[in-house]
């Protein structure tokens, strides 16, 4: 069957997002009995899984004592690519740039809460710790400490509406400040460490709220797709950050509009049928189009 290919890459992006690709034809074409198909991808897994403004999911809640006084506060992450362990090193620079860290006897830093993988019952797991009334033996307190309360307290987070879903927890959901009186989910230590799972409320998380990326074409009326412009659904099968390879076994070809085109513009969209924003733009995609009536003609001999 005879058909062409149209490469579209980093040159045909429009956007800052790069989300967007326009292929401009040399001089205006016209496609009356058309298909087209994805042939092949080359990128990067590469979009964000935190965007305070696309997902809206950036935030959590922080309550602690500082200089006898309970200061109720955001974690507020930058927009980003983030694992679980990247979720809690930015709670470690957070803890560090606000004072509430410790540094033991051999030079290590103490944090007061963390998060972290249970691969054992597949969940995310909440841990805090008791912030002692006074500095323990040869520890140090550093210069911006948040001083000491007058009673040992853990730091109490607030699960935000949309960063719960990541991490699989209800939102609002609160670690208690006095774990040894919290009657609730989760368990306390005699030491008052709180403990947590994602799987104590049934939920299950999911930190790439976006784990496909839809391909949309405008030029096209995919009567079983909505909206109708998708051709393709990429499902990345490698590590965040590593290439991804993609090319089906067997294309999938969708009818053109009848007309005259200047242009194609594909986009690159969420679950949400949103634009995502694409980290890497090293990008290749691969489009074939075809002449449906040229090939049946070659196929019937004429």
């Amino acid at each position: 069957m005879s058909s062409a290919t149209i490469v579209l890459n980093s040159s045909n992006i429009v956007n800052t997002e790069n989300n967007t690709f326009v292929y401009k034809f040399p001089n205006s074409v016209q496609f009356p009995n058309h298909q087209i198909a994805l042939q092949s991808v080359s990128m990067y897994y590469s979009w964000e899984n935190i965007n305070n403004t696309t997902l809206n999911n950036s935030s959590l809640g922080i309550s602690y004592y500082s200089n006898n006084a309970l200061i109720t506060t955001k974690i507020v992450f930058p927009n980003g690519l983030y694992e679980v362990t990247d979720l809690n090193n930015y709670f470690q620079f957070w803890s560090i740039e606000n004072g509430l860290y410790l540094i033991d006897d051999v030079g290590n830093y103490v944090y007061f809460f963390e998060i972290m993988v249970n691969p054992t019952y597949y969940a995310i797991q909440i841990n805090t710790y008791p912030i002692p009334t006074s500095l323990p033996p040869d520890y140090t307190a550093p210069s911006n400490w948040i001083g000491f309360y007058t009673s040992t307290y853990n730091p109490q987070l607030t699960i935000l509406s949309n960063f719960n879903n990541l991490i699989g927890f209800p939102a609002n959901f609160q670690t208690p400040l006095n774990p040894s009186s919290y009657t609730g989910l989760g368990n306390s230590t005699e030491e008052e460490t709180y403990s947590v799972l994602s799987s104590d409320f049934g939920l299950t998380p999911n930190v790439q709220p976006n784990s496909n990326i839809l391909f949309s074409i405008s030029n096209i009326n995919n009567k079983y797709a909505n909206p109708s412009s998708i051709i393709y659904s990429l499902t990345p099968a490698v590590a965040i950050g590593a290439q991804i390879i993609e090319k089906p076994p067997q294309f999938s070809y969708n009818r053109l509009l009848a007309g005259t085109y200047n242009e194609i513009r594909l986009q690159l969209l969420g679950y949400d049928m949103k634009p995502l924003t694409i980290l890497d733009k090293n990008i290749v995609i691969l489009l074939s189009i075809r002449d449906v009536k040229e090939d049946i003609n070659i196929l019937s001999g004429k």
